[in-house]
């Protein structure tokens, strides 16, 4: 069996973890053989699915949507297509902006200008995300802290009891966005808004259920969102359903301060 690979050696040459093969397992997406030993063995083909799955799930696709992908079910892939592209052509954007400012400091060098250390910083430092520093709140005593380049899509873990919740309310305050507490319930203006979100999370395994509802409601705010344990009320296919979601909204999402996106989600006890 030369030819096949652990799980550990498998997960490495991917880039993924023996957690995610496992998962893909159960799923029915893969069916490593066995060794000798009772241990699994991936052979080429499997790799090769598996590099296919890796593809799909960095495109987005929650892994209802692969294993349909998989069976040629076409089902369910232009929104997320469109995701993607959308996702495709802000990065576009700011490659090209990037690119007409450099080329607006060569113009000046050419006319023997010379740009100052904020100009080249300004145009071949990327952009930089919501960032925010402030001191800590109880329990930490007023220590100062920062936190640069918010990512759109952010998780704050913790044990129970660490003040991770009071930190991250903090943190929603300083960037001028919404904290969304436990006691979650939809607002009915934004019914017909979510309708289309609820349909295509169903249509990825999930379940209509009030506290999916209130969760998207709850997103749907032109600010940016902290999130208090995002999922509360949800089982394990709907919280795969709505990290795919998550995944699929892109850069493009919300807009906050600073025009950037920014959703900032804490203790996500399940990883899709």
């Amino acid at each position: 069996m030369s030819q096949f690979l652990n799980a550990s050696d498998a997960a490495r040459r991917l880039g993924i973890s023996t957690k995610a093969l496992r998962l893909y397992e159960q799923r029915g997406l893969l069916a490593p053989v066995r060794s000798d030993a009772g241990w699994r063995a991936y052979g080429p083909e499997d790799l090769e699915r598996a590099s296919e799955i890796v593809a799909l799930r960095a495109l987005g696709f929650s892994l209802a949507q692969v294993a349909r992908i998989l069976k040629g079910d076409a089902s369910g892939l232009e929104p997320a297509l469109a995701a993607h592209q959308a996702s495709l052509e802000a990065r576009l954007r700011e490659v090209v902006a990037a690119m007409d400012g450099v080329r607006a400091l060569r113009g000046d060098l050419a006319r023997g200008g010379a740009p100052s250390a904020a100009d080249l910083a300004r145009t071949l430092v990327p952009t930089a995300g919501l960032h925010v520093a402030f001191d800590l709140p109880w329990p930490w005593g007023g220590e100062p802290f920062e936190l640069r380049d918010i990512r759109p899509l952010t998780y704050i873990t913790g044990p129970l009891g660490s003040g991770k919740r009071r930190l991250a309310m903090r943190i929603a305050e300083e960037i001028g966005g919404a904290f969304l507490g436990l006691e979650r319930v939809a607002d009915p203006s934004l019914v017909s808004k979510i309708e289309p979100t609820v349909t295509l999370l169903i249509q990825d395994g999930a379940t209509d259920t009030p506290a999916l509802r209130a969760l998207l409601a709850g997103l749907e705010t032109p600010t940016p969102v902290v999130v208090d344990l995002v999922e509360q009320g949800l089982d394990r296919a709907n919280q795969e359903a709505l990290i795919a979601h998550l995944r699929r909204r892109g850069p493009g999402a919300q807009r906050g301060r600073q025009g950037r996106a920014a959703m900032t989600c804490f203790n996500f006890e399940y990883m899709a």
